[in-house]
Formats: structure tokens, sequence, C-alpha cells
């Protein structure tokens, strides 16, 4: 009977997360169409900070030179490279014209992490009406500005973010990106970030976020998050706090990013940002280890465990199945939405315990190492 009620629990939960999910496909729109009236428009400052980006910078950089809107300026601040990324945005500058235009970042002051400190100088020296912080490893369709602006100005948001096309080329790429976005669409549900002032329903890409610069500056601009690694997903927290109106929409298909490029690469990653995105809850850290195990890992456990004793009673390996078909179906639902590949569904456990591997190590570079690493640099903000 205990058994019989553990897998009712489960079941019931993940029946619920795949409410969620489909509500939010449903939400999550593409962006509408730019508006062909091209009077009035805001200028935009298209700002994008760079450090050691030299396999990705002149596309991303070349891409936003091609923008459809009419009316935009192009700063990217180099933070420190040690590659050539330099080198490649002189080349640029010197073929772009006023367009474009390229700064050096200042040294990194204590108490700020990287990003945050050369988003704050960039904002400082925008034009524009409008602020569009981007990753330096984006590419952008020539119609993605225009369709944001117009998406921004027709929802009356103060904050819009996107969900880019996470372009994955290797296993491990496939295996654990898709892990963002099943997070995200499973367990957030969307509508609430856009109607709800409640800071517990936020969320944002910082691959791609338009601010209207009066609510960047009422919250401080990046200042405001100068020691959250997760900084996007606070700058949401901030507006919210500031009484401002968030906009997410679908992205794939006029944003892209390939976000890491190897095994290495995605550890790093995703371990600076996992516990961050925690808060450093030790408490959240083991509530997200036992319910990954529990709703994704050991389902496995019983079917296999039912197969060899040839046991196939309700609690011990139909009830197990059900779950994982589940669990599956939601993948292939969020893989056909984002554009991925949907074979790697049926790879989801796989997924899940290098989930959990990752939140372990988060936890232990934060605590007992010398803190998340990424682009060279060490942060130690977790207490």
């Amino acid at each position: 009977m205990l058994l019989l009620s553990y897998q009712i629990i489960v079941f019931i939960s993940l029946l619920v997360f795949a409410g969620i999910l489909l509500f939010n496909l449903f939400e999550l729109s593409r962006l509408p169409e730019a508006v062909d009236d091209v009077d009035n428009l805001p200028l935009v400052s298209i700002l994008v900070p760079a450090r050691n980006e030299e396999e990705n910078i002149e596309l991303c950089v070349l891409s936003l030179l091609a923008q459809h809107y009419p009316c935009y300026e192009v700063i990217v601040l180099d933070d420190g490279s040690q590659d050539d990324t330099p080198g490649i945005l002189r080349r640029i500058e010197a073929l772009a014209g006023p367009q474009l235009r390229i700064v050096q970042g200042k040294p990194l002051p204590d108490g700020w992490h990287g990003k945050a400190w050369a988003c704050q100088q960039l904002g400082d020296i925008a034009s524009g009406e409008l602020l569009l912080f981007t990753d330096a490893d984006t590419r952008h369709e020539p119609d993605a500005l225009f369709r944001s602006v117009t998406a921004l100005r027709q929802g009356g948001a103060d904050m819009l973010t996107l969900t880019p096309y996470q372009e994955m080329h290797g296993f491990w790429e496939k295996l654990v990106v898709p892990l963002i976005y099943f997070i995200l669409m499973c367990y957030l549900p969307l509508r609430m970030v856009r109607t709800s002032p409640k800071t517990a329903f936020c969320s944002a890409i910082g691959q791609y976020i338009l601010f209207r610069r009066d609510i960047y500056w009422r919250i401080g601009g990046h200042a405001a998050v100068k020691d959250a690694i997760v900084e996007d997903v606070w700058l949401c927290k901030a507006v919210k706090r500031a009484a401002g109106k968030i906009a997410i929409f679908n992205g794939t298909d006029v944003v892209s990013c390939r976000m890491y490029r190897t095994p290495g690469d995605i550890v790093r990653g995703f371990s600076k940002n996992l516990f961050a995105g925690l808060g450093y809850s030790i408490t959240g850290l083991i509530a997200l280890v036992v319910l990954t195990l529990s709703f994704h890992i050991i389902p496995y456990g019983f079917v296999a465990a039912a197969l060899f004793q040839g046991d196939f009673a309700f609690s011990l390996f139909l009830f197990p199945l059900l779950q994982i078909m589940l669990a599956v179906f939601c993948r292939v639902l969020i893989a056909g939405k984002f554009r991925q590949p949907a074979g790697y569904a049926s790879l989801h456990a796989f997924s899940q315990l290098a989930l959990v591997a990752i939140a372990l190590n988060s936890f232990a570079i934060a605590k007992f190492g010398k803190g998340p690493q990424w682009k060279g640099r060490n942060y130690r903000f977790s207490g």
C-alpha cells in the first residue's frame, strides 16, 4: 500500500508538470511581425559584452549590423579578452562605419561578476531609448530587432526576453543543453511571469534581454545584480520589484546561440549557474536532487527490477512505466517547440542523471572550491 501511494504521488506530480507544459506551449508565442510604420521608432542600443569570443564574435556582430530596423547602434565591449577577439573587432569596426562602436572594458571591481560589470559599462554609454543586451555567441536574423521592438511596444512591456534556438552539435550538448527548456517549460507557469507581480514567477534568458531605458536605470542597471551569477533572472526580479512588466517570447526563429562547444564547457557553464540559481540554498539543492531522482530516475529502477523478477504488478511495473512514458512525452513536446533533436528524449534518464551530477558539482565548487569558474575568472559570492 505504501508503494502504491508513492507511485500515485509521483504520477500525479508528473501530470501536474505535464499540465504546466501544455499551458506553456500555448503561452510562449512567437514574436509578432514587424510593423510597417517606421515613423517615430525609438533608437535602440544593441550592447554586446565579449570576453574570449574569437569563435563567435564576428558572426554575431555581422548579424547585428544586418538588422532591418532603421535606427540603432551596436556597441561591443571587449572585457579583457586574452584571445583574438580584440583583433577581430578592430577589423570589423574598420569596415562597419559609425553604426558600430568598440570599447575597451575597465578592470573588474571587487564585488562584481564579469558579465554584470561589462553590461553596466555598456549601459552607461548607450544612447538608445531601448537597450538590448545580447551575448557574443548569438546570431540574429535580420528581422529580430524590429519584431522584438514591435512586441515590446504592443504589449506595453518594460523588459522583453526571448528563448533562442540552442545550437547543439555534439552528443553531450544534445544530452544536457535541452534541460534548460525542460526546467523552464515544466516547472514555471510562464503566464505568471507576465501577469503576476510576485518575484517567485520570474524568468529571463540573458542571451537576449530588451529593456526600456527608464526601467533599466530605475532598477539601478546591472549594479542591481552585480554579485548575481544568474543575473538574467535576478534582473527580472528587480524589474518586478520596480512594478515593471515582463514579456517572454519564443525566439527560436529569430535568434540562435551555441552556448557550449565541449563537455568541459557544459560542466563549467551549468555548474556556474545551477547552485546560484537556487539562491545558494542547500535545502533547495536537496529538494532538486531528491525530486529529480524520484520523478525521472527511480521509475527506471522499478521497471528494471520488475523485469528482472518477472513481477508485473501495477505498483512495481505499470505505474513506473506510465511515469517514464509521461516524462519522455513531455521531452518530445519540448523538442518540437524549440527545434531540438527529438530522438534524445529517449535518453531522458541520462540527462537527468547529468543534472544531478552537475548540481552536486555546482554545490561543491561554490562551498568547498574556488567558486564558479568562467572565462578565466572565479567567483565567490555564495558566502
